[in-house]
């Protein structure tokens, strides 16, 4: 079976195809500025056959276009004809709590995304968008699938996820903690206990997907507790471009004191804090040249990213009353030794201890323990694939549709997606 993923964006559409007897990439892609005159289409494939091209594409229609065009294509495609996809996965942000699981796409489903957009504006809108496309194009036969970022997180107990407003505004808004990357802490999270030979069951692990957007997630007994971020993407630490967590009367005295809208006060701390805010650079390859070249800026921010997700560690170890496993991943967690090291530091107290060389080693998409053998806590780096996740879900979903089709059975009990 080849599954093919999708994670589109308002301005964007990402893409993998998935053989999924092996469960190795066939091609993955992107789509960029889909709207805009100077779009950019660029595509490979696992033999290292490549693609890349600008054009126009007007919306995602377009870009599954071209997408399909260039999986077909006769010297970068890897499949002869469409009829060779068995179904497509979407990445959804936010599944509110409406949605547990993964689910097949039908129109009920789609209202129910539909409904959540004022949750999560600026993902669920366009995923919506690349959902329909993709139906346009493909046609009402091939199977779609949505596996939601929140889901991992729809374990959190209410005194985690509950914020101390109103009652009223949760029941009139549902303003609650969803938590995001969901399939990035589930698939580490997964991977390391297999890696321990370990249950996840058994085990207290923290997982740390740091990127430019980022959170942390404490798993106990295989079951999210709690994770940083919360109503939206924005809360938790700081990130590239987003605040993180801050005092709430920062925000009604910049609005007052600037004469702000909501929306332009919502695109300070979503577009110019973080990184961005303190230095100057989100990208933090640039914070880290400019921290060597002895920028103070740079180094506060560093200084302040590694002893906040050092304090959400701690804050978690003590929820859990215990930890048996730290994970790093993601863009940041993979790659920067120095983060790791910085955040391991505070943890000395806990008798976390780092092997340095092992830490520098760890980067380019290696994965494995980083923590000395006499570590009081295993450290590891674990590379994230969320593709595969969504890809997993979606073949079980339709294996278990078709399944139903041969029992003659109308509804498919999704639950233990």
């Amino acid at each position: 079976m080849k599954v093919l993923v999708i994670n589109a964006g308002s301005s964007s559409l990402k893409y993998q195809l998935i053989d999924m007897d092996t469960e190795k990439m066939l091609a993955k892609g992107n789509c960029e500025r889909i709207g805009q005159e100077s779009g950019v289409f660029s595509h490979k494939t696992s033999d290292g056959r490549q693609m890349k091209k600008s054009v126009t594409m007007k919306d995602h229609t377009e870009a599954f276009q071209m997408v399909t065009a260039a999986l077909t294509d006769p010297k970068a495609g890897v499949v002869k004809d469409l009829s060779e996809i068995s179904a497509i996965g979407h990445r959804v942000a936010q599944g509110g709590a409406i949605f547990h699981n993964s689910v097949l796409v039908n129109d009920e489903v789609l209202e129910g995304i539909e409904s959540l957009i004022p949750l999560a504006p600026l993902h669920n809108g366009p995923e919506l968008d690349g959902i329909r496309a993709c139906q346009q194009v493909f046609g009402p036969d091939v199977p779609q699938c949505v596996v939601f970022d929140t889901s991992f997180h729809s374990t959190m107990p209410p005194k985690a996820y509950m914020y101390a407003i109103p009652y009223e505004y949760y029941e009139k808004y549902q303003i609650r903690r969803y938590g995001f990357h969901g399939t990035s802490h589930r698939y580490v999270s997964k991977h390391c206990a297999h890696l321990m030979h370990q249950p996840l069951e058994d085990l207290k692990m923290i997982t740390c997907h740091i990127g430019n957007g980022s959170s942390i997630a404490a798993i106990h007994d295989g079951k999210v507790i709690d994770t940083t971020m919360g109503l939206t993407p924005l809360d938790g630490f700081m990130m590239g471009t987003r605040s993180g967590s801050l005092d709430p009367s920062i925000v009604t005295f910049i609005m007052e004191k600037e004469n702000l809208s909501p929306s332009e006060m919502s695109d300070i701390l979503n577009m110019q804090s973080g990184m961005m805010g303190i230095c100057g650079y989100s990208d933090d390859r640039d914070v880290t040249k400019a921290e060597i070249e002895g920028d103070h800026k740079a180094i506060l921010a560093h200084e302040m990213l590694t002893y906040q997700i050092a304090k959400y560690i701690g804050a978690y170890v003590t929820a859990m009353g215990g930890l048996d496993c730290l994970v790093f991943t993601a863009g940041l967690g993979e790659n920067q030794p120095h983060l790791r090291y910085g955040v391991c530091r505070y943890l000395k107290y806990m008798g976390v201890k780092i092997d340095g060389v092992l830490n520098d080693e760890m980067t380019a998409g290696k994965e494995g323990k980083i923590s000395t053998p006499d570590s009081s806590v295993p450290v590891w780096i674990i590379s994230t694939n969320e593709e595969l996740i969504i890809a997993r879900d979606t073949k079980q979903i339709v294996e278990k549709l078709k399944y139903a089709s041969t029992e003659d059975k109308t509804v498919v009990d999704l639950e233990d997606i």
